[in-house]
């Protein structure tokens, strides 16, 4: 007995501590439920003090506030982007409500809706003006311009967006263009033609009110210089500024998928906005309006023409010839006889052995810029027409010249792959519905190619590539994926989209 009980005592005292249960769990059932004086047991954090307990309530709630933020965020930038009118929109109105609070010259947002500096000194006016015009009120130039044009900027995006989302695009879509890249392409070329169908007709109404009609070149520089116009021209010249830098400000922002002549409208907008700029600061305006109308008319006429060829109409052959002639004489013609007017009087020819005296080609009707008004650089009277203003002018508008022959360019190879019967196409845009249509499962890209047939009498229809090289047939894909799963490597047939 004392050998047994010794026996128990030792093998107590050498007895493992228990680490888990038999079953290694509890078993459930109903009798697991907490008691208020045992819960606190049962939590791995100690308990908290009442400072603790409101600390840990004050972070949850923060942490509560900060996700419904941000999900309020996310809900808003997900409606700005379905909707892209709706901040120009809030901006437009918001503007509007703060100049009306209070309305007058005094309140700073009065130059951002009404032209300012009305009423400049007499020495300031232009003198040039047709006689039928009379007495007008003329508006001088100046730092509020600036604000004028940004707060434009901000009515046309409006409009813009609006326009091609509310307006154009169920036009788009009564049309038949489903097609995402085609669709966004007929509501940008509807818009322009909106928006030039009323300021072309609306710059050649403001050209006749000036001494510049029609195109008459010795009215660009007489008189000069022109440092103040009537209310129309300079609301026309700045509004059309208003456009060109809202322009800019997509092309730079990249709203729209860039186009195959990406670089060409990249510096064919540097061109038009340092021609704006300089033109109204330099107080070129006159030259500058007769470049506004020569491009605003050809591209009423370019959009349209886009158009009748998305919508497939009838009448689109004889559209893009007419079409064409606008853009020559235009682009070109006009704008040619603008850059004649700028160009030297007299070309000295290089020295030629055994003569005395150096000859001299001499062109009739050029050098208008130098010999019509004065031509010397004064800064106290803002006399600009000079040597240097001569040079930078020239260049510029022969530039801009440059971009427009190779857009003209494009045009006749339009024009010649139609008369090859190959049918019209813009080759300025990029074919994004062929990108949408084709096939892109992890490499592999649907390629039509013309039906061939095989020796056998079968027809052979599109291939699928993977890497630039042809998938194989469904017979070889089988035998390929045997012979690769008895050497340890399986190949995955790629299923081909419908199309």
């Amino acid at each position: 007995m004392a050998s047994d009980t010794a026996h128990m005592n030792g093998a107590r005292s050498t007895r493992r501590r228990r680490k888990s249960s038999t079953l290694g769990a509890d078993p459930r059932g109903d009798t697991g439920v907490n008691s208020i004086a045992t819960s606190h047991m049962k939590q791995s954090t100690p308990p908290r003090t009442p400072d603790s307990a409101q600390q840990h309530q004050h972070t949850k709630e923060r942490g509560r506030k900060r996700r419904k933020a941000k999900r309020l965020l996310s809900r808003w930038k997900r409606l700005c982007f379905k909707h892209t009118w709706l901040i120009p929109l809030i901006l437009t109105v918001t503007i509007l409500s703060a100049y009306f609070v209070s309305p007058g010259e005094h309140n700073p947002l009065h130059s951002a809706i009404y032209l300012s500096y009305a009423d400049p000194p007499l020495y300031e006016r232009t003198d040039t003006l047709p006689a039928f015009i009379g007495n007008v009120t003329q508006y001088g130039k100046g730092g509020k311009d600036f604000a004028f044009v940004a707060f434009y900027m901000i009515v046309l995006s409006f409009t813009r967006e609006f326009l091609m989302q509310r307006v154009i695009r169920p036009i788009a879509i009564r049309y038949g263009i489903r097609g995402r890249g085609k669709q966004a392409r007929f509501m940008e070329q509807f818009y322009t033609a909106i928006y030039f169908a009323v300021f072309g007709p609306l710059g050649m109404y403001v050209m006749y009110r000036t001494p510049v009609w029609y195109f008459n070149t010795e009215g660009m520089y007489a008189g000069f210089p022109h440092r103040a116009h009537e209310a129309l021209f300079k609301a026309y010249y700045l509004l059309q500024a208003s456009y060109w830098a809202q322009q800019g400000l997509v092309l730079m922002l990249q709203l729209e998928k860039p186009r195959k002549d990406f670089r060409e409208l990249v510096l064919h907008h540097i061109i038009t906005l340092a021609l704006i700029g300089l033109s109204y600061r330099f107080h070129f305006a006159y030259m500058g309006v007769a470049v506004y109308i020569t491009h605003d008319i050809s591209d009423f006429f370019l959009a349209t023409s886009k158009l009748l060829n998305y919508i497939d109409s009838p009448i689109t052959p004889p559209y893009l010839v007419l079409f064409m002639s606008i853009w020559a004489y235009t682009r070109h013609f006009l704008n040619l006889r603008i850059l004649y007017s700028l160009f030297p009087y007299t070309i000295q020819i290089p020295p030629v052995p055994y003569l005395t005296t150096t000859p001299t080609l001499t062109l009739p009707g050029a050098n208008k810029f130098a010999t019509i008004g004065p031509y010397e650089l004064d800064w106290h009277m803002q006399q600009y027409k000079c040597w240097i203003s001569q040079v930078i002018s020239f260049v510029l508008l022969a530039a801009l010249q440059a971009v427009n022959m190779f857009w003209f360019f494009l045009i006749l190879r339009i024009l010649y792959r139609f008369v090859k019967k190959i049918g019209l196409s813009d080759v300025r845009s990029d074919d994004e519905d062929d990108e949408e249509d084709a096939v892109n499962v992890e490499g592999a890209v649907a390629v039509d190619e013309p039906v061939q047939v095989k020796s056998n009498g079968q027809a052979k229809g599109p291939q699928l590539v993977l890497n630039e090289a042809p998938l194989s047939s469904e017979k070889e894909e089988r035998d390929v994926k045997t012979s690769g799963a008895e050497g340890g490597e399986g190949m995955q047939p790629v299923s081909r989209r419908k199309r």
